[in-house]
């Protein structure tokens, strides 16, 4: 899962980040309101946002207010001092999926996280399964007919992306930018590289490639020679 965290204070980020990467989430980190709204009204596939109120360029209010504005309904999480009641209900009648108030917990941050992007995907538990895979997203853990398969980070992370939408093809690019983020130095490769390791370890079919344009995790088996 993909997040991008606007936050202008750079410790309070850097440890946002350094909390949420266990977890197997890719976090890119914005601190200004207009680069933020930018990137969301731009083509770059996130899957969450957590939103701070009060920023430079543009205030986090009226990120959220333009981006609901222009028909973008991606879960936001807004992490703010602002802890007034009136505060709370602008923040939700703006958009808001769902208000944390600084100080916080870390587990709790990281709780309404997955309860939010649960709630995206229409998924009443943690718990992803097709075709005889299931994949637990609070414990980490991914099992194949009943056994224990061990991923990488970035395996995991691709795997939950393709079972949280099975059908949907995913282009390299955004697959990409999915599991990498704005990280630089991602080897052009990269992807062909982890659906090879997901296919070993789980099975051959288990992904198939559309020719000249990505990748697809098919909801049931494909017939031979579709």
């Amino acid at each position: 899962m993909r997040i991008l965290l606007v936050e202008d204070d750079p410790s309070l980020a850097a440890g946002i980040r350094l909390a949420l990467k266990p977890e197997h989430y890719t976090v890119d980190h914005l601190g200004d309101g207009t680069m933020a709204l930018a990137a969301l009204q731009g083509d770059e596939p996130f899957d969450a946002v957590i939103l701070d109120l009060g920023l430079p360029g543009l205030d986090g209010m009226r990120v959220l207010e333009a981006v609901r504005r222009s028909g973008n309904r991606v879960p936001v999480l807004v992490l703010t001092a602002r802890d007034a009641v009136d505060d709370r209900i602008e923040g939700l009648d703006a958009g808001a999926d769902d208000y944390l108030v600084k100080p916080f917990e870390v587990a709790e941050l990281k709780a309404r996280l997955r309860a939010l992007l649960r709630r995206s995907q229409g998924q009443a538990t943690p718990l992803l399964e097709c075709r005889g895979i299931q994949l637990d997203s609070t414990r980490r853990q991914v099992s194949y007919q009943g056994q224990e398969i061990t991923l990488s980070r970035r395996e995991f992370t691709l795997l939950q992306e393709f079972m949280s939408h099975p059908g949907r093809v995913f282009t390299r690019d955004t697959l990409t930018r999915l599991v990498y983020g704005w990280e630089e130095d991602v080897e052009s490769n990269a992807i062909e590289v982890h659906v090879h390791h997901l296919r070993r370890k789980l099975f051959p079919g288990l992904i198939r490639t559309v020719r000249g344009i990505g990748y697809v995790l098919d909801r049931a088996p494909q017939e031979a020679g579709a």
